[in-house]
């Protein structure tokens, strides 16, 4: 199947958290276009930037949800300030009463990471602001809004990461040790998430895409979505990576299915759910990015990804 094409999640009120851009961009509009009501959170608000100054924002990413159908409302929230997530609660349970899906995909500490530098060589107010993202963002998020998952049965919650449990079991040489840290505390945050919710019907899992087409990957390689593949020069086992779209697509599908709860505690990533509920990307292909790396990338194979797309 192309996506998901049904109202699925129609009355289901779902929050994106970091939802500005990538991966998460795609979830909003996805679960939007599945029919549930989608907040979207960040720092990127009209002419205000976040420290990443980028461009997109999430006004941008409610006008996505709604040209595919969906309705969501912008809402400016850092998610490192106690004080703004409470009130983000608040608005939440006035408005809607709880939270049927949440989706923690703040991140932004990808232009903190000083690539292959020891700890003691790497900035370490650079590594701690990694770290503040990372993890104590998503605990801030947890705290103040799991409480609204919990109260509706059948509850998602979906921490977002990079790299599968098995992939990040061992350092992720050439990164750094904070990012190592802060993308490996996703697999934590699902387990002890799922086993605190565990008597509440909620679902937790963590998500990581594959080798992601987001904005910025797209500009570090400069090429566009429409000639991404004249980055194979520069990077040849760029060839198995997919769209946001792909991640939002598997996503809004995991949140449809009446028996997701066999993933909680879980790592689940984008090829898996996408062989498992037949969900392709924009170009017809179903990329199997995390196989493709174990297998291919990892062992410096030819870098056709015939069989994993």
């Amino acid at each position: 199947m192309n996506g998901n094409t049904n109202r699925d999640l129609n009355g289901k009120v779902a929050l994106v958290a970091g939802g500005t851009r990538g991966a998460s961009r795609a979830i909003a509009v996805e679960l939007g276009r599945a029919g549930a009501f989608v907040y979207v959170t960040g720092r990127s608000s009209g002419g205000q930037r976040s420290d990443l100054d980028r461009p997109e924002t999430i006004e941008e990413t409610v006008g996505l949800v709604e040209r595919a159908g969906g309705k969501g409302v912008a809402v400016r929230v850092d998610h490192l300030d106690p004080e703004q997530v409470r009130g983000l609660a608040e608005r939440v349970e006035r408005e809607h009463g709880g939270l049927d899906i949440l989706v923690d995909g703040v991140w932004g500490g990808d232009h903190h990471l000083e690539w292959g530098k020891p700890v003691w060589e790497h900035s370490l107010e650079a590594s701690l602001r990694m770290i503040r993202l990372g993890i104590d963002a998503h605990l801030i998020t947890s705290h103040f809004l799991l409480p609204l998952v919990i109260r509706r049965p059948g509850g998602l919650v979906v921490e977002l990461t990079d790299g599968t449990a098995e992939h990040n079991a061992k350092y992720r040489d050439g990164t750094s040790l904070a990012f190592y840290v802060a993308k490996s505390a996703a697999h934590t945050l699902a387990i002890g998430e799922a086993a605190e919710t565990s008597g509440y019907d909620c679902t937790v899992v963590a998500m990581t895409p594959g080798w992601l087409r987001s904005e910025a990957m797209l500009d570090i390689f400069g090429v566009t979505e429409e000639n991404w593949r004249d980055a194979l020069a520069q990077q040849p086992y760029f060839a198995i990576s997919e769209t946001p779209t792909f991640t939002g697509r598997t996503v809004a599908a995991l949140a449809a299915d009446p028996d997701r709860h066999r993933f909680t505690g879980q790592t689940v990533n984008s090829g898996q759910l996408a062989k498992l509920y037949e969900i392709d990307d924009v170009d017809g292909s179903r990329p199997d990015g995390w196989r493709y790396v174990a297998e291919v990338q990892e062992q410096g194979k030819d870098p056709d990804p015939t069989g994993y797309r």
